[in-house]
């Protein structure tokens, strides 16, 4: 029995007299591919989901031709169901993260519990109304009797009584979060995926940049916004180091010209709130006081601060921007960068590289970190490989047969 609605949780989506028998469904199935289709399309339609670039990247990951070649990509040979239930807590701080976890779990064949933000999120809002009506199509009832969005603040009631029935858990959060939550037990067999923080950088190539023309950079420049002050640097894929290769003269005036470019794009799209404004200084300050490795710094107006790291410090993924602070390090070799990447290391975003010299990077220095290899204006493109992860294999199971 789930938890009864009440002043401590609001179902979204959903009720708790749902998950009778709960019976999986093979990856990639027919219903599900069609719900996030038809979801998709229902999305795209609302006018207030238009206001909002992340549902509108939600309702375009979902499209059929998305769907169907993922399915493709899938090709898997052994028989497969999904793993059962899913219970799924979404970060505080990302309002779509929830809606593609549950997605990726629909698609494992798994019916689902989702707990949204607790904040107030205009994009959660949009998608758990427009999930409800969907839910209510004949064609669906399946699904709707299979899924619930709830949304309450932390209680350890709750998502314990959720956790002791799920067959799978899925964490997306701080390391602090993840380790209390795994506190809550689980039943014996259950699936257990963890999301945690996370740090990401990216590598420029100065004669690349310095050569490129105009329009390259221009849209290399909103790229690298789109990647970074969307999500304010909270995204755990958003670069907080600017790596750039190469020496000399060519190096600085590249830095200068994609640096005055990310200004001009800042300047024109990026709300800046004082308290903000205040939070980068304050970090900034710590910074010039604590750390030894800062060479020098360098602003564009109050909305890029730019440290430069004279030399890697063992800790380098403590080092973390906001608002559009931004650390930097110049180097003609990005092996030099090997001793440094651990478990912590997630994105590389890269202009100017060949993505195959960055994966030999990765694997020929047997790296423990970085997970994905994708260009700037990528960073922010959640799939089903997340974090190292398979999702949709690693949220169903294989029935052998011989």
């Amino acid at each position: 029995m789930l938890p009864a609605a009440g002043k401590r949780i609001q179902y979204l989506v959903g009720a708790p007299e749902g998950f009778r028998d709960i019976r999986p469904r093979a990856p990639y199935n027919d219903l599900a591919c069609d719900f996030l289709n038809n979801l998709s399309a229902a999305l795209l339609a609302d006018k207030e989901a238009k206001a909002h670039p992340d549902v509108i990247a939600f309702a375009y990951w979902c499209r059929k031709a998305n769907i169907a070649r993922l399915k493709q990509e899938f090709g898997e040979m052994q028989p497969r169901l999904g793993l059962g239930l899913a219970f799924h807590i979404a970060p505080s701080n990302v309002p779509i993260n929830f809606a593609f976890s549950f997605a990726f779990s629909l698609l494992a064949g798994n019916a689902n519990i989702v707990r949204v933000p607790s904040k107030d999120f205009l994009q959660t809002n949009i998608v758990c109304r427009t999930v409800k009506r969907l839910c209510g199509d004949a064609n669906y009832e399946e699904i709707g009797n299979e899924s619930a969005f709830v949304k309450y603040e932390q209680d350890d009631e709750i998502t314990g009584a959720f956790s002791k029935i799920c067959h799978a858990r899925i964490i997306w959060g701080g390391d602090q979060t993840i380790h209390h939550i795994r506190t809550l037990p689980t039943p014996e067999r259950c699936v257990e995926i963890a999301f945690a923080d996370r740090y990401s950088f990216c590598v420029l190539d100065g004669p690349s940049v310095f050569r490129a023309d105009d329009a390259i950079i221009k849209r290399l420049a909103a790229s690298f916004y789109n990647d970074t002050y969307l999500m304010d640097q909270n995204a755990c894929s958003s670069s907080h180091l600017v790596v750039w290769l190469g020496e000399g003269d060519v190096v600085s005036k590249a830095k200068e010209r994609f640096w005055g470019r990310v200004h001009e794009v800042t300047a024109a799209k990026y709300d800046l709130q004082p308290v903000n404004a205040v939070d980068k200084f304050t970090r900034l300050c710590e910074n010039a006081v604590e750390r030894e490795h800062i060479g020098g710094f360098k602003r564009h107006g109050n909305y890029i601060y730019r440290l430069e790291i004279d030399a890697l410090p063992p800790d380098l993924d403590t080092l973390r921007g906001i608002y559009g602070l931004f650390y930097e390090y110049s180097t003609p070799d990005l092996n030099s960068l090997a001793s440094v990447v651990n478990e912590k290391y997630q994105t590389l975003t890269y202009f100017g590289v060949d993505k195959a010299k960055l994966l030999d990077f990765v694997l020929t220095n047997r790296l423990r970190g970085i997970d994905r290899i994708v260009p700037i204006g990528a960073a922010l493109d959640i799939g089903v490989i997340w974090d190292g992860y398979d999702l949709v294999r690693s949220l169903s199971r294989i029935i052998e047969c011989r």
